[in-house]
C-alpha cells in the first residue's frame, strides 16, 4: 500500500460539501470522458446529483460524472484521466461520463495542454480524488450498517459486507457521504492490484466524433452571430492603405473593420468572406525587418561563424581536448521554419457586451485567452467566461492567443457575437511557426577512439535556448561547451510539438552517428559506453536524465529489432530524452533493386506506468508520423515577409501509403506515468537518417530530407511488414 500523508484538507473541501442529492468530489486534474449512456442522459444525472464545488459527482443512480479541465486535443487525456479516478474508486466504468469544465482558476489548477504535462501533474491528484471517495462511501455504508469500514470491501460500484452479505451502490450512500469528514491522510491502491490501469480502453468520445457531433471549435452557432475573416501584414510590414469598396459589394459581406495591423471582412457566412477578402486591396509598407529565406541563410552562415554566443554549459578543458585530439569531427545541421498545421483551422467565437465576455472555442490555454479578451476590452477576468471545445489538433499553435483577441476585437467593433474563422491559407500564412535552427557540432577522439570533447553551437530564429545544454551526452564528455546564439526575427515562431528537441534530437544522434563511424564503432555500443562512463563518473556533477532509463531503452531497442543480426537489412539507431521520458528507435531498411525501403520502425518507451495501452499506442505511432513526415517532407519559406508555401499543393505532409509499419514496445521501470503526448518524435528523424547512411553512406544533415542533394537521386520506398 502506498498512504500519502495530508491529503491536504483545502485541497479537499474544495471538493466536498454537504447539499443533498449526490456527492461531488475532487482534486486539481484534468481530463476525463465516458461511454454514451442509454438510459439516463447526462442532464438528468446532474439534475440529481448536486455539485459541490469539485470534480466528481456521484448521482443516487450510481452514475458518475467527471469535469475535464484540460483540453483535449487527440492526446486521449479525457480517457486517460477517468481511468486513474475510476481505478481508486473502484468504480463501474460502464456509469463513468465526463464533462469538459469551463475555465474555472478557482476550481483547477492546471487548465492547459502542453509539454506533456498533464498526467504527470496530476497522477497523484486524481488517485486522490477517487480514493477519497471511495473512503468517504465507505464511511457513510459502515454507518448506515453499524459495521466497521474495516469489515467492508469495494468493486465496480458497489460496497460489500461480506459478514452479513449485504451490498449496496455508491449512489445510495452518496448523500451521506457528502456529510462526512474527508480523511487526513488516504491509503492508495498498490499498483499491483489495478484493474482499470494498463488495459486498453477505446477513446470515450469515439462515438461522438464517428457520428460527427458538435464537438469542435468549427462546429460552434449562435443564432445571430457574425462571421470574420482576416487579412494580416506580412512579416516586418504595415498597413499603408486599404481600398475596401470590391469587398464590401460582395453580397453577405455586412462590413469591413480595421484594427491594429489588420483588416477584418465581417458578414453572414464564410464564403462570401473568402471572396471579398481577395477582393481587398492593401497596400503594405516596411516596419521593421522584411525577411526571405535567402537573408536567413546569411544570418546562420554568419552567426555560426561570428555571432556573439551566450554559453550555457563548459565542462573541462575544451581548448586543450581539441587541440590533443587523434581526430576531429565536425558537421552541420538544419532546420527550416514548419507550420503546426492542425487539421482544424484557428477559429474563436467572442461575444462581447458592456460588462462581460463570452469565449468559445479550440484553445490549449483557456486562461491566456480569457487574458488576451481582458487586454482588448479592459473588462475585469473574472467577467470573462471560457467554453473549451474539442480541438481538431494544436501541436502548440494553440498556446498562442492571436486568434482569440481577433475574435474579440471584430465582436467589440462589431457589437454583436462574431465566429472566427482562420482559412488553411490563413493557417499556413498566420505565423507562430516552429523557429528554424542551425548547428554546428564538432567532436574530439582520442586515439582509442573515445569522444574526448564535445562541441555544440545552435542558432535560432526566435528560438530563445535552441539547445538542451544538460541532455544527453552531457554528463558523458569530459570536456564539453555548449553555446547558443538567438536572432530576433520579424517572423513569429511558438512551440511547436516536443520544442527545439523535434529537431536537436535528430541533429545530436546523427552526429553521433557520425562519431561513431570515426571512431569505427557500432553505433549503439558507442553510445553505451558513454552511457556507462555517465553512470560511473558523471561528469558536471548531477546528471539532469536518469542514464540507468536510457540504457534500459537501448538495450531493448537492439534486443527488439535484432540490431545488427540480419545483413539484409540496414538499420538506424536514436535515443533520446525529453518531456520526462525515454524513447528509442530502430529504423530498419532493406535495399530492393538499388533502392531502400523503409520497412520498420521499432519504438521503445519508458513512460512509467502507461495508463491506458491503446491511447499509449496512438501517441507513441502519431509522434513517429509526425517526426517521420516534418523530417522526410516539411518547409516553409519565406519571400519578401510572405511565406512561399500557403496550401497543401506546396506544403508538403506525409501521406498514408508513405507510412511504415510502427512495431511499440514499453519499458516497465515502475515509475509513475510521464509525458507521451511529444516525446517519440524527437527520435525518429535521426532513426531513419542514420538507417538511411548504414545502406547508401550518404548522410543527411537537413531538413526536409526530399531537398538535400544527398537524397536527389534517391527514392525512399515503404514495405509493410
Amino acid at each position: 500500500m502506498a498512504t500519502l500523508t495530508k491529503t491536504n484538507r483545502r485541497d479537499f473541501l474544495k471538493i466536498a460539501g454537504t447539499t443533498a442529492g449526490g456527492l461531488f468530489i475532487g482534486f486539481n486534474w484534468m481530463s476525463c470522458d465516458s461511454p454514451k449512456m442509454d438510459v439516463l442522459s447526462t442532464e438528468e444525472v446532474l439534475a440529481n446529483a448536486k455539485n459541490f464545488n469539485a470534480f466528481l459527482s456521484i448521482a443516487p443512480s450510481g452514475d458518475i460524472v467527471i469535469y475535464s479541465p484540460n483540453p483535449e486535443l487527440g492526446q486521449n487525456i479525457k480517457t486517460s484521466f477517468p481511468m486513474v479516478v475510476a481505478e481508486e474508486l473502484d468504480a463501474d466504468w460502464s456509469k463513468v461520463r465526463v464533462l469538459q469544465a469551463n475555465l474555472d482558476t478557482d476550481k483547477y489548477e492546471r487548465q492547459l495542454t502542453g509539454g506533456s504535462g498533464a498526467m504527470p501533474h496530476s497522477w497523484e491528484r486524481l488517485r486522490k480524488a477517487g480514493a477519497t471517495a471511495k473512503f468517504l462511501l465507505v464511511a457513510a455504508a459502515a454507518k448506515k450498517w453499524e459495521v466497521s469500514a474495516d469489515e467492508l470491501s469495494t468493486s465496480e460500484g458497489i460496497i460489500y459486507h461480506k459478514a452479513s452479505g449485504k451490498k449496496i451502490g455508491y449512489g445510495e450512500v452518496a448523500n451521506d457521504a457528502a456529510l462526512l469528514t474527508a480523511p487526513e491522510e488516504i491509503i492508495l491502491k498498490d499498483k499491483k492490484d489495478f484493474k482499470i490501469i494498463g488495459t486498453p480502453v477505446k477513446n470515450v468520445e469515439n462515438d461522438a466524433i464517428f457520428t460527427g457531433e458538435p464537438l469542435f471549435g468549427l462546429d460552434i452557432y449562435r443564432e445571430g452571430m457574425l462571421h470574420a475573416m482576416i487579412q494580416r501584414a506580412p512579416f516586418g510590414m504595415k498597413i499603408k492603405s486599404i481600398d475596401d469598396a470590391a469587398a464590401r459589394n460582395v453580397a453577405g459581406v455586412k462590413d469591413v473593420v480595421t484594427f491594429e495591423n489588420s483588416v477584418a471582412v465581417v458578414g453572414t457566412s464564410t464564403w462570401p468572406l473568402m471572396k471579398a477578402k481577395k477582393l481587398l486591396k492593401v497596400e503594405y509598407e516596411a516596419d521593421g525587418k522584411v525577411e526571405s529565406s535567402a537573408d536567413h541563410d546569411q544570418i546562420f552562415k554568419d552567426l555560426l561563424a561570428n555571432g556573439k554566443a551566450e554559453v550555457k554549459r563548459e565542462d573541462g578543458n575544451v581548448q586543450a581536448a581539441f587541440k590533443n585530439a587523434a581526430q576531429v569531427v565536425t558537421a552541420e545541421y538544419q532546420c527550416p521554419f514548419l507550420s503546426h498545421s492542425p487539421m482544424e483551422p484557428m477559429n474563436f467565437f467572442a461575444h462581447v457586451q458592456a460588462d462581460k465576455v463570452e469565449l468559445i472555442g479550440p484553445t490549449q490555454t483557456p486562461e491566456s485567452a480569457r487574458r488576451a479578451a481582458a487586454e482588448v476590452t479592459g473588462i475585469a477576468p473574472e467577467n470573462i467566461s471560457v467554453e473549451i471545445t474539442r480541438l481538431g489538433g494544436g501541436f502548440g499553435r494553440r498556446l498562442r492567443a492571436d486568434y482569440v483577441s481577433e475574435a474579440v476585437h471584430v465582436s467589440k467593433m462589431m457589437n454583436a457575437p462574431v465566429k472566427l474563422t482562420w482559412s488553411r491559407e490563413d493557417d499556413l500564412t498566420g505565423g507562430a511557426y516552429r523557429p528554424a535552427v542551425r548547428y554546428r557540432f564538432e567532436a574530439a577522439l582520442d586515439a582509442d577512439g573515445n569522444m574526448i570533447g564535445y562541441k555544440l553551437r545552435g542558432v535560432g530564429m526566435n528560438a530563445g535556448n535552441s539547445t538542451r545544454e544538460h541532455n544527453f551526452p552531457a554528463g558523458a564528455v569530459d570536456n564539453l561547451l555548449i553555446e547558443n546564439v538567438n536572432y530576433e526575427s520579424s517572423i513569429t515562431t511558438n512551440a511547436w510539438r516536443a520544442p527545439i528537441t523535434n529537431f536537436l534530437a535528430y541533429a545530436d544522434q546523427s552526429f553521433l552517428d557520425e562519431v561513431a563511424f570515426a571512431a569505427k564503432k557500432d553505433p549503439v555500443e558507442f553510445r553505451m559506453e558513454l552511457f556507462q562512463k555517465a553512470k560511473a563518473n558523471p561528469v558536471g556533477g548531477e546528471l539532469r536524465y536518469d542514464v540507468d532509463r536510457m540504457i534500459g531503452v537501448t538495450k531493448m531497442a537492439a534486443e527488439k529489432s535484432n540490431w545488427g543480426k540480419n545483413p539484409n537489412v540496414k538499420q538506424g539507431f536514436s535515443v533520446y530524452f525529453s518531456h520526462r521520458t525515454y524513447v528509442a528507435q530502430v529504423a530498419d531498411i532493406e535495399m530492393e533493386n538499388g533502392t531502400p525501403s523503409l520497412k520498420k520502425i521499432h519504438v521503445i518507451t519508458d513512460c512509467g506506468m502507461v495508463v491506458n495501452p491503446t491511447g499509449a499506442d496512438h501517441q507513441v505511432r502519431g509522434g513517429v508520423v509526425d517526426g517521420m513526415g516534418h523530417a522526410m517532407y516539411g518547409n516553409l519559406t519565406f519571400e519578401g515577409g510572405l511565406p512561399t508555401q500557403t496550401n497543401f499543393d506546396k506544403y508538403r505532409l506525409i501521406r498514408m501509403k508513405e507510412v511504415p509499419a510502427v512495431d511499440t514496445y514499453y519499458v516497465d521501470s515502475g515509475f509513475d506515468p510521464t509525458g507521451l503526448g511529444e516525446p517519440c518524435l524527437p527520435p525518429t528523424g535521426g532513426a531513419i537518417a542514420n538507417a538511411i547512411f548504414s545502406a547508401t553512406e550518404r548522410r543527411l544533415r537537413s531538413q526536409p530530407f526530399i531537398e538535400q542533394k544527398e537524397f536527389t537521386d534517391l527514392k525512399l520506398g515503404i514495405k509493410r511488414a
